[in-house]
């Protein structure tokens, strides 16, 4: 039985990372599949150096709005299935998902919406939050084994945010935001971090304008869950946490597969 190493990282810009060691990272970690979200390209425009990432396949979900948005997989195994976005035209628009199916699972990378700019992009990420657990569940009726990683915008527990009381009426620690994610686990998924880890002070992104990194004034909104039935399998999970180039640091987890491990995608 192999272990797969799934990772997960708020980009920032895919060209941005590119230029601040992103090809470094992934010879260095090696990681078996890495989700990346807020790439802000579209699938057009991506440069043939970031297509072709020597050992991966790529696959790309793009946003109508250039700059903006989007979410891509590197994938050392030639997923059985990709599919970009729900069918749902409001949300696909966006570019904010990728549903890969494995053997052993089925992998969502989301970039969630940000809802600090109006209300009506609060209700835009409300609205998206139900809809994904809606098709979640469609999924969890058919027994299927499902993880979701992604930036979720939201921090769920005191415990996940630096300054819980001065956020407190701030989207992304707003009371109906944490709910849902109760729902979510509720419904059957497991936060993999905090099955492993019950610490304070662990962070997945800060802010860039008042150097929050330094002093690690952060808030932790990148997520692995998993259905509970592929809770066997779970080995680790972990943050990234001295991994720069983006206001974010990746996440992963570690899982036990029967998928066999290639060095190249031949």
């Amino acid at each position: 039985m192999n272990k797969l190493r799934i990772l997960s990282w708020n980009v920032n810009g895919l060209r941005s990372i590119a230029k601040k060691g992103l090809y470094e990272f992934i010879e260095n970690d090696g990681p078996d599949i890495l989700c990346i979200q807020e790439t802000k390209i579209r699938s057009e425009d991506v440069p043939l150096e970031l297509k072709e990432i020597q050992n991966y396949k790529s696959y790309f979900s793009s946003p109508e709005r250039k700059g903006y948005s989007g979410v891509c997989v590197y994938s050392k195994e030639k997923p059985l299935s990709v599919k970009t976005g729900f069918g749902i035209d409001i949300f696909d628009a966006e570019g904010r998902g990728l549903i890969l199916e494995y053997p052993e699972f089925i992998l969502f990378n989301v970039y969630f919406p940000n809802g600090k700019m109006s209300k009506e992009r609060l209700q835009y990420k409300l609205d998206f939050y139900n809809m994904f657990l809606d098709y979640v569940k469609d999924l969890q009726t058919q027994d299927k084994r499902i993880i979701v990683c992604g930036d979720v915008n939201t921090a769920h527990k005191e415990i996940d945010i630096a300054r819980p009381k001065e956020n407190a009426g701030i989207s992304g620690f707003l009371p109906e935001e944490r709910a849902w994610i109760d729902r979510f686990i509720e419904s059957g998924f497991i936060d993999t971090f905090r099955y492993f880890n019950k610490e304070p002070n662990n962070y997945s992104w800060w802010d860039y304008k008042s150097k929050a990194r330094d002093r690690n004034v952060g808030w932790r909104i990148d997520y692995f869950y998993i259905s509970n039935n592929l809770i066997d399998s779970l080995s680790s999970a972990f943050i990234l946490k001295n991994i720069f180039g983006s206001d974010h640091c990746p996440v992963g987890i570690e899982i036990s597969s029967k998928i066999t491990k290639r060095n190249n995608t031949n």
